[in-house]
């Protein structure tokens, strides 16, 4: 009897075949376990026939992928150049002082709410047209 394949198994199969399938597989292995584990990073590698140190250093050049859990909700706020003219530089520090280690959060550059900004996103919902006021209930809803 075959044992059944895992969850980790499941992803890279299901890009056997694909060219550059190393980023979409971490994003895929991320979404699912919220981390990309050092057993992930060594299973990945030697299904792509790379080493280690080459997933090992995708893991860590790119900001979205973490290698440990991390259950706080996440704040994507946005700080690319209109959501800054707006005040997201001010929000930035408001979410850091507010969420004070109960909400992780992430520098994105855009979100596409350019017209509305500052924007950010958290729990997969984007909020646009935020204020100091917007984001506090934003943050205690989700700490």
């Amino acid at each position: 009897m075959t044992p059944e394949p895992t969850p980790l198994c499941e992803i890279l199969a299901g890009h056997d075949g694909t060219l550059g399938p190393l980023l979409p597989i971490l994003h895929e292995v991320q979404a699912r376990y919220g981390y990309v584990s050092e057993q992930a990073i060594e299973e990945i590698a030697l299904h792509l026939n790379l080493s280690r140190a080459e997933v090992s250093g995708v893991v860590g050049f790119y900001h979205d992928f973490r290698r440990t859990p991390d259950q706080r909700p996440a704040l994507k706020l946005c700080r690319a150049e209109a959501c800054q003219a707006r005040g997201s530089e001010e929000l930035a520090a408001v979410a850091e002082r507010l969420g004070a280690g109960r909400v992780r959060i992430e520098t994105v550059y855009c979100l596409g709410l350019c017209s509305v900004g500052p924007a950010a996103m958290i729990d997969e919902q984007v909020h646009a047209r935020l204020n100091r006021s917007t984001l506090a209930t934003l943050l205690e809803q989700r700490a």
